[in-house]
C-alpha cells in the first residue's frame, strides 16, 4: 500500500534484510505489524499512499501483468504516467479479450472484488463463429459442465442492433479463468471477439479503447460500499 512493491516482492525484500520494524531488522515472513509501527525500507520510513482508482478500456494484444519476462506488451504501458502511485490491475483479462479493467493500490478493496464470494457482476459481449441457438441459452443459464465444475450465466441476450445472432451478451458473477470462452467452447462455439463492457457497476461510457480515466467520488464510494458489504457478510 505504500507503493514500494508487490506482496511477492515484499518477501524478497524481507529475506534480503532491508526491511526493519521499530528499529529491528525483519526476519519473519508474514510477521504482523500495527498501524503505529515504524517500518523502514533501506532506512527510510514508509508511509501509505493515497488510494487511487483507475479504469482502463483494454485493447487486444496486451497482457494483464505488471511485467513480462517475454517482453510482450502489458497493460501497465497503457497507464504509464497516469499517477505517481503504484497501482495494480484488479483481476485479469486475457490477451485477446478487450474491455474494462480496474487498477488500484487499495489492496483490501481489490481482494474483495476478486474473491469468489464477492459475486461481482461482470457483463461481456461475445462474437461467435456461428449463430447462437436459443436452446443453448437455456443450457448456459442452467449450467455447463467444465473441467473445474459447473458454471452458469445470470442473464443472456442474443443479437445486437443489426440482429446479428453471432453476437451474445452475458452477465455473470464467476471469476474463474477464461470462464466465458470456456462455457461457449463447451457448447461447440468459438469466441471470435470478447469485450467486457461492464464490471462492478462500471461501464465503458465515454472511454475509448486504449484510454483510461480516474473514477469519480461516486464510483469509488459505490465500490467501497460493495467491499464493506462483503466484509460485513463474511464476519456474520
Amino acid at each position: 500500500m505504500a507503493g514500494i512493491c508487490s506482496r511477492r516482492e515484499a518477501d524478497d525484500l524481507i529475506t534480503a534484510g532491508v526491511i526493519s520494524v521499530n528499529g529491528q531488522v525483519a526476519t519473519e515472513l508474514g510477521m504482523k505489524v500495527k498501524p503505529g509501527d515504524d517500518i523502514r525500507y533501506n532506512g527510510e520510513r514508509i508511509r501509505n499512499e493515497k488510494h487511487v482508482y483507475l479504469l482502463l478500456n483494454k485493447p487486444k494484444d496486451y497482457i494483464t501483468t505488471s511485467d513480462d519476462p517475454n517482453d510482450r506488451k502489458t497493460v501497465m504501458e497503457l497507464i504509464a504516467g497516469a499517477c505517481p502511485e503504484r497501482v495494480y490491475p484488479v483481476g485479469r483479462l486475457d490477451r485477446n479479450t478487450v474491455g474494462l479493467l480496474l487498477f488500484t493500490n487499495d489492496g483490501d478493496l481489490a481482494r474483495h472484488l476478486t474473491h469468489p464470494s464477492s459475486r461481482v457482476k461482470k457483463i461481456y459481449q461475445a462474437e461467435l463463429d456461428k449463430n447462437f441457438k436459443v436452446s443453448d441459452a437455456r443450457r448456459l443459464q442452467e449450467g455447463v459442465e467444465l473441467e473445474d465444475g459447473v458454471s452458469s450465466v445470470d442473464e443472456i441476450s442474443i443479437g445486437n442492433a443489426k440482429d446479428d445472432k453471432k453476437v451474445v451478451g452475458v452477465e455473470l458473477h464467476s471469476g474463474k479463468n477464461r470462464i466465458v470462452r470456456r462455457m461457449f467452447e463447451a457448447l461447440g462455439y468459438d469466441v471470435v471477439k470478447l469485450d467486457r463492457v461492464g464490471f462492478a457497476g462500471l461501464t465503458k461510457k465515454d472511454l475509448p479503447r486504449g484510454r483510461w480515466r480516474m473514477l469519480d467520488e461516486r464510483e469509488v464510494g459505490f465500490l467501497k460500499m460493495m467491499g464493506n458489504g462483503k466484509k460485513k457478510q463474511a464476519s456474520e
